[in-house]
């Protein structure tokens, strides 16, 4: 699937974290890549997170996969919605929605959640906090776009979802198959489907917000520190009032702390790690026999692909003199040479078919990431 008529520039700058966007069906051929079957087949399925939203009298109200079987033919005759979370993880068809959106950093793309809903079936206003580009698969939906939202804005009392108490709709659009809703962080939204089988596509990105980046680069740096590096005053004057924490003293913390903070090279391996982190581990590619360099070597030379495990995440840092640190699920390897270029073509996409003459280096990478069950050969 690709995007046949739609300008990224544009969006980029007049419409990305900016205002919502109502793009009119820009596939070159657009099909649904996943049938509601399928998609309730996931759902019963340990390891995979799902939601049931059923609307009854007291409102709506959650319930949390995996769903038995029987589940489903009890709902006949009731409005519900079913949400599967990081479907492109288990669906190839999926998976290949996140291609068209790449003009976008994949370390900010989260996953794809793909949602079932019969008629008069929605999720309720709400908002969140990141972008999401809606891509209506299969039947229509409503969409209703409200004002921008933040901590403060008021919600609804209800035990499972954050709905918003109150919603005034600023903009208001019919979607059929093939055509994408973007929604930027904050605004508020709601959708509500106009038939039966309506299959919605939410390809989501991801923000770290400066809460998590402090804490965790702070954890970091505290763990590298020696005990004996500490708080020192040498020929500190006579205090007037012993209580007083005075500002020489204060200064000298701060710059204590940050000259902690300060090593930006060591901040990009760190956040290069983080942003790396898989968001389900549990799907687990390690072969059961560990692959040794020979046998990369050959598989290369017999003109064997490599494809990435769809919960993998794999990113990289230019660094100086042509290196590159690689970060795959939280792991970093330095690359250099040849194998800097490896890693980048490992990133570049989801299956790639490197040289076969590759450095040692470069085999051991490739041995390494299918141990870790990152890669594997097809």
């Amino acid at each position: 699937m690709h995007l046949a008529s739609f300008d990224i520039d544009l969006f980029l700058r007049d419409y990305w974290q900016r205002q919502p966007l109502l793009i009119r069906n820009p596939w070159a051929d657009w099909h649904n890549p996943l049938e509601p079957d399928e998609l309730a087949g996931l759902a019963c399925e340990e390891g995979i997170e799902a939601r049931l939203i059923v609307h009854g009298e007291q409102g709506l109200a959650l319930e949390n996969g995996p769903l038995p079987e029987a589940r489903f033919s009890s709902l006949a005759g009731q409005v519900y919605t079913l949400l599967v979370q990081a479907v492109d993880h288990h669906v190839p068809d999926v998976a290949a929605l996140i291609d068209p959106f790449r003009f976008m950093p994949d370390w900010r793309i989260d996953d794809v959640m793909v949602s079932y809903a019969v008629t008069g079936g929605g999720v309720g206003p709400h908002f969140d906090q990141y972008d999401v580009f809606l891509v209506q698969g299969l039947g229509h939906r409503r969409w209703r776009v409200g004002p921008v939202c933040d901590d403060t804005t008021p919600l609804q009392p209800h035990a499972d979802l954050r709905l918003l108490e109150d919603f005034p709709t600023v903009a208001e659009w019919d979607l059929g198959p093939g055509d994408i809703l973007y929604v930027p962080p904050g605004v508020a939204h709601d959708g509500v489907a106009l038939s039966d089988d309506c299959m919605t596509y939410s390809v989501g990105f991801r923000a770290p917000s400066v809460a998590e980046l402090v804490d965790g680069w702070a954890d970091h740096c505290a763990a590298a520190l020696p005990e004996d590096r500490r708080y020192a005053d040498p020929g500190m004057g006579r205090q007037g009032h012993p209580a007083e924490i005075t500002a020489p003293a204060l200064d000298r913390l701060h710059s204590l702390v940050l000259a902690a903070l300060s090593d930006r090279a060591e901040f990009a391996r760190w956040f290069a790690g983080h942003a790396s982190q898989p968001k389900y581990p549990e799907i687990d590619w390690r072969p059961e026999e560990a692959i040794s360099l020979e046998d990369v070597r050959d598989l290369l030379a017999e003109g064997a692909a490599l494809e990435r495990n769809p919960a993998s995440r794999f990113a990289f840092v230019r660094q100086e003199a042509g290196q590159v640190l690689l970060a795959v699920n939280g792991e970093t390897y330095p690359c250099a040479g040849p194998t800097a270029e490896l890693a980048v073509q490992l990133c570049d996409g989801p299956a790639c078919s490197p040289a076969a003459d590759q450095p040692v280096e470069g085999l051991a990478l490739i041995a390494a990431l299918v141990n870790a069950g990152a890669l594997a050969f097809v």
